[in-house]
C-alpha cells in the first residue's frame, strides 16, 4: 500500500501538524515497529515538511549517538554526549530549539547548510533516552513551538510502537 504524506499549502504549521499526526498514528500502527519505522518516518517528516534534513540518531554504549536512518546529505556518524545540539538534547533530557545554528555553543556543524535546528529526545517505555530525533533548516529562525510541539507528539506516537 503506498502512503504518501503530501500536505495542502496555505495551512499553518498547528494545521500541518495536526493533519500529519493523523495519517500518521494509521501509517505507525500498521507497520512492524523496526528500525524501518524510523526510516519511513524519517521519510514521512521530509515528504510533509520539506526539511532540509530529518534523522534519528540513537544512543550507544551509553556514551555516543550513533547516525541512524535520515533523509538529507551525508551526516555525522557519532556524537559525544553533551556535544552539539544533539548530545545536549541527550544530556538535559528536553527538546531544544536553535534559531541560529551559529548561535549554539559547540555546534557539530555536519553541513554548512544548516542554518537551524530543533532536536527531540526520544524515550523509551522505561524512561531512558533511546535516541533523539534531529531537524535541520537551511533556514535560520525556522522552528518554533509548534515545531516542538508537534514533533514531540510524533516521537510519542513512534516510541510507542517501536522497540529501541
Amino acid at each position: 500500500m503506498e502512503q504518501t504524506f503530501t500536505l495542502p499549502s496555505g495551512l499553518s504549521k498547528t494545521e500541518r501538524y495536526a493533519m500529519f499526526l493523523n495519517d500518521y498514528k494509521v501509517f505507525v500502527d500498521s507497520d512492524d515497529g523496526s528500525i524501518a519505522t524510523l526510516a519511513n518516518t524519517s521519510a514521512a517528516l521530509h515528504e510533509a515538511f520539506g526539511f532540509f534534513w530529518v534523522g534519528f540518531y540513537l544512543v550507544k554504549d551509553e556514551e555516543w549517538l550513533s547516525l541512524g536512518p535520515f533523509q538529507g546529505s551525508v551526516a555525522c556518524t557519532r556524537i559525544r554526549k553533551g556535544r552539539g545540539v544533539c548530545g545536549t538534547a541527550w544530556q538535559k533530557g528536553i527538546s531544544i530549539v536553535v534559531p541560529d545554528v551559529d548561535t549554539f555553543p559547540g555546534h557539530i556543524a555536519c553541513s554548512s547548510e544548516s542554518r537551524s535546528e530543533i532536536v527531540v529526545p526520544m524515550y523509551n517505555s522505561q524512561g531512558n533516552i533511546v535516541g533523539v530525533l534531529d531537524i535541520d533548516s537551511d533556514k535560520t529562525n525556522d522552528f518554533n513551538e509548534d515545531d516542538r510541539i508537534g514533533l514531540e507528539s510524533i516521537v510519542e506516537i513512534l516510541m510507542s510502537v517501536i522497540t529501541l
